[in-house]
């Protein structure tokens, strides 16, 4: 035989005996074929949502997509949202293989590796392999500005030329509410739907099969996982918990390579399968060019890299932090800013889920800073807007946290959440009537507060929500947001209020250091700040539960955190504060440990808001000794230290800091809450020290200092500090 026609034979041989292998599956008595019926067993059984370590996040910079996407560092989608930020509507979009009868899930057989695949908007790319090289998923997401849909490139390949067969498997949870929704094949697409929500998922080449099912009861994975074969194809089922799944055209030979996803959501079945159709036939190419247009755009209204940033890494993670505060906003509410499109551990159990992509006054005070220092000022303008005319109460205050329409979910008052929004309205020169009356409410709120016996500046919670007390941290938001009231109240010429709310920040200044520095405490014989006094008296060895699966009971001399820093920040106390310069020396002693990728804060003392020593989730209450868990080190502290660093003048140290938090990224550019200390699970991947936890990410408030800290170190000084505050007490004002 010639040798080069032998060569040309096999490929095609190989392709002929491929089409055979993967023929249309034959019908039997045992089977139900497509479209025979629905699918029986309901309603299925319920799953958490996924892990929050997101590898990605991305949505089209354009308010007519109200679509949000998450990636899974194990590949596929995590949760999507719709038609807000504060709403999954689906679980996972996720892929399962099959060769010669035996089916395994991308998720669990394959290296995976994310990567950004635009350096200048949120299209990632994800690619799988399988450990035995047999084949190779690259998936690449974007959604549609047009429309409510995401839209993904899938390219699969056979390495070593054996047919395959590839899958996608779909579970809806419309409206946050997984358990309601039903299902079914309608011409080329699987719809979903529930009583306010719908999703229209559609290929192109078409599905060769489809089947919607129960989940955990007859859903495509244990269907295939059973022989390889798709042998239960139902074509409807509900209400309950389902799982969609669509038979691709793919087999990984050289014909059958490529194939475009695309999932729409709308109000009811019929507009989302015209939102896919739609997007299916503009193609993924021209989808994801206008998806990248609108970021560049974004990006060019803005300032541009800081010169802080010396390596391409570092300027690389600006960016994205710059699009992740963006994407971070919801589309419906303008200026609502999530903390996190996450669920990490137990709150991914809840239903509806929930805390994390809610927005909390604090967060949106810490992302609006970001934003202002950034050049956009703009969306900080609409998130104090979102604080002034959508969250805040009649009575001045604001809630611990709220949806993104501005319904409080949890009840807790913490009143550096009352003060922040008056600070926020000082920075961005917010001096009109209308903005003097919230302020005025709010400030009126905070100098007339009291419950249980306890006057303000106590708090009923500080910043790490668990504990009242007389917080510094929430001190100094009090003490700077009356100042800040002042100066917003002499601008409309009421100068008896301005008088009366500068009196009271006077006095809580003078008194400060009485209830909550101690000189009796356990970590140095100098006086040293506290995490807070339950009873403004920092030398008695009070007793208090640490809470968040922490100890039960500990001397509050015994607790310490770093957030004193931000009496500095705002301009309270002055950078050589001899208290401060202590409690600086104590934290380093008590909180402080070093990786090989820097050193790092845990947030409190006895801190146990986080996973177990084995790497297993966080739980709500006080788990026996065994199944403690363990709060890990917060990047955002890194920046707090730096911006104190600034305002020490220690430059150098400022700029070591934000090298530190530029390197707990992940591939995708995301920065977490924690990443691991030496109680992670040694020896094991995946727990290196200086490495992101299971915890939320990307984190805003983290994203936020980033942007924040480079910004000040481009400065040299803390931009957002309020000069009032600083020139009234530190005198090291701008």
């Amino acid at each position: 035989m010639n040798t080069a026609r032998h060569r040309l034979l096999i490929p095609l041989l190989a392709i002929v005996l491929g089409a055979a292998f993967l023929a249309p599956e034959p019908a039997d008595a045992a089977n139900t074929p497509t479209g025979a019926g629905p699918a029986p067993g309901g309603p299925g059984t319920a799953a958490a949502y996924l892990p929050s370590d997101k590898a990605g996040f991305g949505t089209a910079n354009s308010v007519r997509s109200t679509l949000w996407y998450t990636l899974q560092p194990g590949g596929g989608t995590g949760e999507l949202y719709y038609p807000d930020l504060g709403t999954p509507a689906a679980r996972s979009l996720a892929f399962i293989v099959v060769n010669r009868g035996h089916a395994v899930r991308v998720a669990d057989t394959a290296s995976h590796h994310t990567v950004l695949a635009d350096q200048h908007s949120l299209t990632y790319r994800q690619t799988d392999t399988d450990q035995h090289n047999g084949w190779r998923l690259q998936t690449t997401y974007v959604t549609d500005p047009q429309r409510s849909t995401v839209v993904a490139d899938v390219r699969f390949t056979s390495l070593d030329r054996q047919p395959y067969r590839l899958y996608v498997l779909y579970e809806p949870t419309l409206s946050n509410t997984p358990g309601d929704d039903s299902g079914r094949t309608a011409g080329r697409a699987l719809l979903a739907s529930d009583s306010s929500a719908a999703s229209a998922l559609r290929s192109e080449p078409p599905f060769t099969a489809t089947s919607t099912g129960y989940r955990g009861v007859n859903d495509g994975w244990l269907d295939l996982s059973d022989n390889g074969r798709m042998d239960r194809r139902y074509s409807q089922a509900g209400p309950g918990y389902l799982v969609q799944t669509g038979q691709t055209s793919l087999t990984g030979l050289a014909t059958r390579q490529h194939l475009t996803l695309a999932l729409g959501f709308a109000r009811d079945t019929g507009a989302a399968s015209a939102a896919a159709a739609a997007s299916e036939r503009r193609g993924f190419e021209r989808t994801a060019q206008a998806y990248a247009a609108g970021w560049r755009t974004y990006l060019a209204g803005l300032r541009g890299v800081p010169s802080s940033l010396h390596t391409a890494h570092q300027r690389q993670l600006y960016r994205v932090s710059q699009l992740v505060l963006a994407a971070s906003e919801d589309k419906v509410h303008r200026g609502a800013y999530v903390a996190s499109p996450t669920m990490p551990w137990v709150w991914g159990e809840q239903n509806p889920s929930g805390p994390y992509h809610l927005v909390w006054s604090r967060d949106l005070y810490e992302i609006a800073t970001a934003l202002i220092a950034d050049g956009d000022r703009a969306g900080a303008n609409r998130a104090l807007d979102f604080l002034f005319q959508t969250q805040q109460k009649p009575d001045g205050s604001f809630p611990q946290n709220s949806t993104v329409a501005g319904t409080p979910f949890w009840t807790g008052l913490q009143l550096d959440e009352v003060a922040d929004p008056i600070v926020l309205a000082y920075q961005l020169r917010r001096f009109d009537q209308d903005s003097w009356q919230h302020v005025k409410s709010a400030a009126d709120f905070l100098i007339g507060f009291a419950q249980d016996g306890h006057a303000a500046p106590w708090t009923p919670q500080e910043r790490w929500e668990n504990q009242s007390g007389y917080s510094p941290a929430t001190i100094a938001s009090e003490i700077a947001g009356l100042v800040c009231a002042a100066s917003i109240a002499t601008a409309n010429h009421d100068l008896a209020t301005a008088q009366r709310y500068l009196s009271t920040a006077d006095d809580w200044h003078a008194r400060l250091k009485a209830w909550t520095v101690t000189s009796t405490g356990p970590y140095s014989s100098k006086p040293y700040f506290l995490r807070l006094t339950k009873d403004g008296k920092p030398d008695l060895a009070t007793t208090y539960s640490i809470g968040d699966s922490g100890p039960g009971a500990a001397d509050q001399r015994s607790v310490v955190d770093p957030s004193f820093l931000e009496l500095v920040r705002l301009g309270v106390l002055p950078a050589d504060d001899p208290d401060i310069v202590n409690s600086i020396r104590v934290i380093d002693r008590q909180l402080s440990y070093v990786t090989a990728r820097g050193t790092f804060w845990h947030r409190a003392s006895f801190d146990g808001y986080g996973e177990t020593s084995t790497g297993t989730p966080w739980t709500l209450g006080n788990p026996a000794d065994s199944f403690r868990t363990h709060g890990r080190g917060w990047p955002l502290l890194n920046g707090e230290r730096g911006e104190y660093d600034l305002g020490a003048g220690l430059d150098s140290a400022a700029r070591s800091q934000l090298a530190t938090m530029a390197r707990t990224d992940n591939s995708g550019y995301l920065l977490p809450e924690q990443v691991w200390d030496d109680q992670a699970p040694s020896g094991r991947p995946g727990f290196e020290p200086g490495t992101p936890t299971f915890s939320a990410t990307p984190l805003a408030w983290t994203h936020a200092q980033y942007i924040r800290l480079a910004r000040d170190v481009a400065a040299g000084a803390v931009l957002e500090q309020p000069a009032a505050v600083a020139q009234r007490y530190s005198h090291h004002g701008r």
